[in-house]
């Protein structure tokens, strides 16, 4: 399914996505800090295919429409 990046709440992704990382920085591998970086500088379609590669399910970042 094609989602358009527009319809996707980018902000509350980033913070899931950095939030997810720093933990698993401090908990399992102080590698995860490059993917801090990667996620902070990372455009909205790079920071899409960030959150598909680890998991995320896109479709809970659409912002809803009334």
């Amino acid at each position: 399914m094609e989602i358009d990046v527009n319809s996707i709440d980018i902000e509350r992704l980033r913070n899931d996505l950095i939030n997810e990382f720093m933990g698993i920085a401090f908990a399992i591998s102080p590698v995860a800090f490059m993917n801090v970086a990667e996620v902070e500088k990372a455009d909205e379609d790079k920071l899409i295919e960030i959150a598909k590669n680890n998991g995320f399910n896109i479709e809970n970042y659409l912002v809803k429409t009334r």
